[in-house]
């Protein structure tokens, strides 16, 4: 074999093994992409995450309820709201809570959101808190117009990297899964969910037989 044609062949290896290598780069960003996508999607509903024995128990609306005697106490939930104050959510130990996961990012957010501003406004004479968990909103500044775009008065607490979501028990939330809602009892136990935005109509039937209680 030639010196010329010796040299051809070193130059096709050296470009194959380019090649793969560039194949290769190609296919992790492909996936990196992908997962980033996956977790600053809104989610539309599905699985809770986690297969965590919660006593759910899922109708056919997609609200989840869980018996009286098997409910889980909720997690500690405190810290700084998306105007700068300080929040506890233990502070309403003795109303219903109802916990909204939200983002501005998050197109059925918006959807719903007029929704939880009457219900909260009809309700909050009986004992019925609401309060949000806002969540991957990378500053305040998109969160707060959102709310003074909807006229949400309830406080809502700023979580961008979703470790408030992540304190309660496995099976219960979904951080991939936004808009989320929690309904906490007077004793401030998990007493329903639901993984999907809420029409009024739904959050009204969510919150009924938990205003009913004892």
């Amino acid at each position: 074999m030639s010196a010329a044609s010796r040299a051809v062949q070193r130059t096709d290896r050296t470009r194959s093994r380019a090649d793969r290598t560039r194949g290769r780069a190609a296919a992790a960003t492909g996936a990196a992409v992908a997962a980033a996508l996956l977790l600053s999607a809104c989610g539309s509903g599905g699985k809770s995450g986690g297969s965590g024995d919660t006593g759910f128990v899922t109708g056919s609306d997609g609200i989840a309820t869980v018996d009286k005697g098997s409910r889980a106490q909720a997690p500690e939930l405190s810290g700084r709201t998306i105007d700068g104050k300080q929040l506890d959510v233990a502070d309403y130990k003795g109303k219903i809570v109802v916990l909204n996961v939200w983002g501005s990012w998050c197109g059925p957010c918006r959807l719903e959101a007029k929704n939880f501003v009457k219900v909260s406004e009809d309700l909050k004479d009986r004992g019925v808190q609401f309060v949000g968990i806002n969540t991957r909103d990378t500053s305040t500044t998109p969160a707060i117009a959102f709310e003074k775009a909807h006229g949400v008065e309830y406080p809502s607490l700023y979580d961008p990297t979703g470790k408030l979501m992540l304190r309660f028990e496995k099976g219960t939330l979904n951080p991939q899964t936004i808009p989320s809602t929690l309904v906490l009892d007077r004793d401030g136990k998990v007493a329903s969910r639901s993984l999907s935005a809420l029409s009024e109509d739904n959050l009204r039937k969510m919150l009924k037989p938990i205003l009913a209680e004892k």
